[in-house]
C-alpha cells in the first residue's frame, strides 16, 4: 500500500523528470517528447500546490518538505 509521503515524493520526482526531459541538455531526448514533457509541465503541481494538497487530505498527500521550492 502507498502511503501519503511515496504518493507525494512520486509527483514530486515525476515533475523533476518531466522538467529534466523538456528542459535538459541531453541530445537524447526526441523533440517531440521534450515538447509534450513541456507542455504537461504547465499543468503540473508544485510543491505549494502539493503542501495545499496535504492540508485538505492529509490521508492522501504529505507535505513537501520542499521550503522555498515553488517548483
Amino acid at each position: 500500500m502507498t502511503v501519503p509521503y511515496e504518493r507525494t515524493l512520486a509527483v514530486l520526482h515525476t515533475r523533476e523528470l518531466l522538467k529534466e526531459l523538456a528542459y535538459g541538455e541531453s541530445d537524447n531526448v526526441d523533440d517531440g517528447l521534450r515538447r509534450r514533457a513541456a507542455a504537461l509541465l504547465k499543468h503540473f503541481p508544485v510543491a505549494a500546490d502539493m503542501d495545499a494538497s496535504a492540508a485538505a487530505l492529509p490521508a492522501v498527500w504529505a507535505r513537501s518538505f520542499a521550503k522555498g521550492r515553488a517548483g
